[in-house]
């Protein structure tokens, strides 16, 4: 980890309790400042539900959410320093590119000269010059999601929740998009974090895991650790050999 982390601030989950049905959930965790964790564990163990507590698109029963220090519980979503991608990009069919990044400026798409600018240089950055006109049917599933990650940007929040965005995507592209994250948030000191079923996903561009299992955190530490072969218990019986394997993979652009 390097200096930049400095920069960044943290998400504190502080014995924050939500229920729906009969799963209950309790987190206590801490994802440090300016730093990329990689949320994961089985289906239905409360990864998404943790985003979405992070996000205020759910409500904590009991327990405080913090973002940078600051008590976010009561605000609504709108007013969080939180910008989230989902595995569904959230595209508008019938906008353009252009105006789907635009929303992230302005959600009437009443956007000044200095907005139009910040939609340009985002659309560049994420390697769709000349597709603003473009609407999202003519774009393949990977660039779809580029777009989603320009609007993110051109929104300038220190916080980025990604929900498994690249999940349909096949493995070469799946990295490449995980490489351009690991760029955006090496430039823009963003505390990331992205659920993900892919212990090669977390190994790839992962500063920190947070593994949850039966609606608690299990485990949680530096990437590295979990890889070892001293790792959490926990982590390796989900993992299988792809926790252990020693084979190189190529880690995030600094």
């Amino acid at each position: 980890m390097n200096d930049r982390t400095q920069n960044g601030v943290s998400v504190r989950l502080e014995n924050v309790a939500f229920s729906y049905g009969e799963a209950r959930f309790v987190f206590d965790a801490e994802f440090r400042a300016g730093a990329i964790t990689a949320v994961m564990g089985a289906s239905g163990s409360g990864k998404s539900t943790l985003l979405n507590l992070v996000a205020g698109f759910e409500s904590p029963q009991a327990g405080r959410v913090r973002i940078g220090g600051e008590d976010v519980t009561a605000l609504p979503a709108s007013m969080r320093p939180v910008s989230m991608v989902f595995q569904e990009n959230n595209l508008f069919a019938h906008l353009s590119v252009e105006a789907n990044v635009g929303l992230g400026r302005s959600p009437s798409l009443r956007l000044a000269a200095q907005d139009r600018e910040r939609v340009e240089a985002a659309l560049a950055r994420t390697g769709l010059a000349g597709k603003g006109k473009r609407l999202p049917r003519e774009l393949s599933g990977g660039e779809r999601q580029r777009v989603a990650l320009a609007r993110v940007l051109v929104r300038e929040r220190p916080v980025l929740l990604l929900d498994e965005p690249f999940a349909s995507l096949g493995p070469a592209l799946r990295d490449d998009m995980l490489d351009l994250v690991a760029r955006l948030q090496a430039e823009r000191c963003m505390t990331v974090l992205f659920v993900t079923h892919q212990p090669d996903d977390a190994r790839r561009i992962a500063d920190h895991v947070v593994f949850i299992e039966g609606g608690k955190v299990a485990a949680s530490g530096a990437a590295a650790g979990f890889f070892a072969d001293d790792g959490p218990d926990v982590f390796r019986r989900y993992a299988g050999t792809n926790g252990r394997e020693s084979r190189h993979v190529a880690r995030k652009p600094t």
